[in-house]
């Protein structure tokens, strides 16, 4: 393992993603568009920087990239703790929780139950309103408002239905040991009908947690919508530990079918690499998306961080930061429906500095660094076409002895995210990793755009078909970008490297 590195904490803090202040976050929950706002809610423990006392974290943007920590929305009490959920703008007031002229917004969330509760150790759903935009939380006195008796019923997501089974909210959660996303409706958010379950499907390695069911448009044609059900699952993700996939299909307004399933019931563990998965990194967990996004966009965030090691990263006094936002579309490649993740455009702001571009660069047998594109906070668009090297790419926050490898190996087909010698690695024996994930050439060629930060690697190829996502902690002396191509030559067609800080 690597030694442990001498830089401060604080400088992993990314300049990009958001962050607590001072304390730990784990799932992003809650998350609404509302009255000319981005609210992100997430897990939190207000009181530390590693899990507990689960309460809702807040936080607030006008435009995705400047974020205000906002106090605790909803916080646990000695009777629960207040795992993930979801919230509604409820414009007719259904919930009778406001009124016809102050229609309320509704928290819809699992309630934890603690020894001092009667209903200690169930996990049931409960609500929660607010009057003032979402800033002020009050509890339903009704809760929970949805109970099976189960220790693992969880993350309600819950959105308005509008189709041919009629107008009524539906909810998507969990029971987490079963891998079964279960589906109910109602038309007051208070009083829960059953519909129908979906799974066990495809990866069953962990427990399922935080759903999400939307639809899209295929290619573009509003006139084709296929429906995305998600869930995320911890352990059992393509390279270890915690990872999300998702299923492509049809929702009636009861019942999920899915057209993307591999394997029913017990996962087929040569079939992992078949499944459809939101990010084939260690550190993208728990994805949800906004509900309301402006212009009808499906924007996802995610819990940037993996069970394995999440309480021991070495930053503090915060520990864990979010994913950046993540637009999403249905596109059709190779015959099948794929999910295309870019982040969105007005999350990253360029700096005044000039971008360094460059290109075509031929390379044969050399690792070549780039003195003018040292940084630590950046854009890395690159394209490349394969000649006979075994292997080609980048390295990013390098040194003499640190960096992180991102490369292709064409003949194998997998593009590849190599932290073993990113800088600290040896908080826990399980996060030095060489992290890989399927990819195909198009027109001959292989595009990817990096985003780099001061601790995390989002590397988004093939034009979004695929994502890789994982934390670094690396020196705050390694800044150095390097190409090379191994075992034969490759050639950088182009290479722009925009500096974001």
């Amino acid at each position: 393992m690597t030694a442990v590195t001498t830089t401060h904490p604080e400088a992993f803090r990314p300049a990009l993603h958001y962050t607590a202040r001072n304390t730990w976050l784990n799932d992003p929950n809650g998350l609404i568009y509302h009255q000319g706002l981005y609210h992100l809610y997430y897990q939190n423990n207000p009181f530390g920087d590693t899990w507990g006392n689960m309460s809702w974290g807040h936080a607030t943007s006008e435009n995705l990239t400047d974020w205000t920590e906002q106090p605790v929305a909803i916080a646990c009490d000695e009777r629960e703790d207040i795992f993930s959920g979801s919230i509604v703008f409820d414009s007719q007031n259904s919930s009778g929780l406001g009124t016809e002229l102050a229609p309320p917004l509704v928290a819809i969330y699992t309630s934890a139950y603690k020894a001092p509760s009667p209903l200690h150790g169930v996990q049931a759903q409960s609500l929660a309103y607010s009057l003032d935009g979402g800033f002020t939380w009050k509890k339903y006195a009704g809760n929970p408002v949805l109970s099976r008796n189960s220790a693992n019923f969880r993350d309600p997501k819950v959105f308005r239905y509008d189709g041919g089974a009629g107008s009524y909210w539906v909810m998507a959660a969990v029971e987490a040991h079963d891998y079964k996303v279960v589906l109910y409706k109602s038309e007051d958010l208070k009083t829960w009908e059953h519909l129908s379950d979906f799974g066990p499907a495809n990866a069953t390695g962990g427990i399922w947690e935080c759903p999400d069911l939307f639809a899209l448009p295929v290619d573009g044609n509003p006139l084709e919508l296929k429906w995305v059900l998600t869930v995320n699952l911890n352990p059992g993700g393509p390279n270890g530990g915690s990872a999300g996939q998702y299923f492509t299909g049809d929702f009636d307004g009861v019942q999920f079918i899915s057209d993307s399933t591999i394997t029913s019931g017990e996962q087929d563990p040569d079939r992992l690499q078949e499944y459809n998965w939101l990010d084939w990194g260690r550190d993208y967990y728990a994805a949800v998306s906004f509900s309301d996004a402006p212009d009808g966009r499906r924007i996802m965030v995610g819990w940037m961080n993996n069970w394995d090691y999440a309480n021991q990263i070495p930053t503090s006094p915060w520990r864990s930061p979010m994913s950046l936002p993540r637009e999403l579309s249905l596109a059709t490649v190779g015959g099948r429906t794929r999910l295309i993740q870019n982040v969105v455009e007005e999350a990253v702001c360029p700096n005044q500095a000039p971008a360094v571009q460059d290109g075509p660069i031929h390379l044969a047998e050399e690792t070549r660094p780039l003195p003018a594109a040292t940084g630590t906070v950046q854009l890395i668009e690159a394209e490349f076409t394969p000649g006979t090297a075994e292997e080609f790419g980048l390295i990013v926050r390098g040194s003499g002895t640190e960096g992180t490898r991102i490369s292709i190996n064409p003949a194998q087909g997998r593009l590849i995210l190599d932290r073993t010698a990113s800088g600290d690695t040896g908080f826990h024996d399980g996060f030095a990793s060489v992290d890989t994930a399927p990819i195909s050439a198009r027109d001959g060629r292989y595009g990817l755009k990096i985003y780099v930060d001061h601790c995390s690697v989002e590397v988004f190829a093939q034009h979004g078909e695929l994502v890789l996502t994982d934390l670094i902690f690396p020196d705050e002396t390694s800044t150095r970008v390097s190409i090379y191509a191994r075992g034969g030559s490759a050639t950088f067609e182009s290479l722009r490297i925009t500096p974001l800080v």
